[in-house]
């Protein structure tokens, strides 16, 4: 599994990737090399920043790798960007040992969520907020999600492809890309990932 591995400074990039290395079945590369579509990146950051949020833009929907954030802090305007940029699994930097950070690499590497229990919470918290704020606004009127529309949601965010999704809901394939270009159309979304962010954030999946 090649992952990649980028940081502000040149001691906190060394050490996740010597923490990496002790990991069966991952490839260490280059992320000005070999790294490209397919890769999992490890960004080691701070917080998630205005930098941050925008290498997690350009690696997710610019490059398409799927991203590890590990952080020291994070506060919940900077979790629920984080979300909607399209961070696979997010990691405290006090709890990246070698094993944790392995498992978030695989859980991102799988299409699969990985979040820290505390941080679970908070994004459950804020969404809740988000969603009775936007219902409490004078002449606001839900936008709403079908129940087919809410299903194929649901697998898109947990990595399943097209056909995958097809399957499991007894679809055909054109009946779910029909369903995802009418919901991002009706929402002027700009794309599946898009869709999943504004669905996570209207409290719908």
């Amino acid at each position: 599994m090649p992952v990649a591995v980028q940081a502000a400074d040149p001691l906190s990039r060394a050490g996740a990737e010597a923490q990496l290395r002790r990991f069966p079945g991952v490839a260490v590369v280059d992320p000005s090399g070999a790294a490209g579509p397919g890769t999992v990146t490890v960004l080691v950051a701070e917080s998630a920043d205005a930098a941050a949020t925008a290498a997690l833009r350009r690696l997710v929907r610019g490059a398409g790798q799927r991203v590890v954030l590990v952080v020291e802090r994070l506060r919940e305007t900077e979790l629920m960007e984080a979300v909607e940029c399209g961070v696979a699994a997010i990691l405290w930097r006090r709890e990246a040992t070698p094993e944790r950070l392995g498992r978030a690499v695989l859980a991102a590497a799988r299409g699969d969520g990985d979040l820290p229990a505390d941080l679970q919470g908070r994004l459950i918290a804020q969404v809740g907020r988000l969603q009775r704020s936007v219902q409490g606004m004078p002449g606001q009127a839900p936008t709403g999600l079908s129940e087919r529309e809410s299903d194929v949601l649901r697998l898109v965010a947990e990595g399943w492809d097209t056909g995958e999704i097809a399957a499991r809901l007894s679809y055909s394939e054109r009946t779910v890309k029909n369903v995802l270009h009418g919901l991002t159309t009706r929402l002027q979304l700009r794309n599946r990932a898009h869709a999943v962010a504004h669905a996570v954030r209207e409290g719908y999946i």
